[in-house]
């Protein structure tokens, strides 16, 4: 699929793999708004159900569009907008049995600006003259400020099979997770690039690509497919074939600066 100037493309690849439900969803959309193309792209990786990363789908970027500084301060409206959705969804969402979380890697394209943020373990990776450049940092609970962050607030990272806040939940930032809400925050972490002519092509993935496949590898691995969706099964495939024991989700979206 491509932009009205044929400036940018963008596929998608979803695989529910070996896990036995489908709790990945993405969001992918191009519109000119006065002239100017504007892109909204996201991974939304779901746990304890797929209540909070349907949700998010349905409502983030919607929500994005109907704020005040979309355009003016998109930075602004980015963080205000993931907070918002996350206290709307805890709101709206009574099942008390069960607590649901999601992660969000979103990239937001308005002209050649691109503005990355990420919540959670789904990743954001650049292309920029075939180098791999990651736009999200993993939040992990034991990344040291992350750990300290939760520590502060109260809270514990144990170990528990891998790093956990409060020995439950292996991602430190989500989206809904009621019970550890103090401490489990929806607050993104925000990178800014412009899109100059090194940059080829953005991957956004959740962590059932990224925990077998490197950054470098996966960029290496698309650099020459042209087509975005072909490039997004591939790497879906290539998690796969590795070993994935998760739902592998991923948005390529290209670059053309020849038109």
């Amino acid at each position: 699929m491509c932009s009205e100037d044929k400036k940018v493309s963008y596929g998608f690849s979803s695989l529910r793999g070996k896990r036995a439900s489908m709790e990945d969803f993405l969001d992918a959309q191009i519109s000119q708004v006065d002239g100017v193309t504007v892109g909204l792209f996201g991974v939304f990786d779901g746990h304890g159900g797929s209540r909070a990363a349907d949700y998010v789908k349905q409502n983030l970027f919607k929500n994005l569009r109907n704020h005040p500084a979309f355009v003016t301060d998109t930075r602004l409206a980015i963080a205000e907008t993931y907070n918002m959705t996350d206290q709307e969804y805890l709101k709206a969402d009574h099942n008390q049995h069960r607590d649901a979380g999601s992660t969000a890697s979103t990239a937001v394209l308005v002209g050649d600006r691109l503005l990355v943020a990420n919540v959670g373990d789904s990743r954001a990776v650049l292309c920029t003259g075939g180098k791999a450049l990651p736009l999200s940092t993993d939040h992990k609970p034991n990344r040291h400020d992350e750990r300290e962050r939760i520590e502060k607030s109260g809270g514990v990272v144990m170990w528990s099979g891998t790093w956990r806040v409060g020995g439950v939940l292996a991602v430190s930032r989500a989206f809904g997770d009621r019970l550890l809400k103090k401490y489990v925050v929806a607050e993104p972490e925000i990178q800014e690039k412009l899109v100059t002519k090194e940059v080829e092509f953005l991957l956004l993935a959740s962590d059932g690509l990224w925990d077998v496949v490197s950054n470098q590898d996966a960029v290496a691995m698309v650099k020459d497919i042209q087509n975005a969706e072909e490039a997004a099964k591939r790497l879906t495939e290539e998690a796969y074939e590795k070993g994935s024991a998760d739902n592998i989700t991923c948005v390529v979206i290209r670059f053309h600066h020849d038109s």
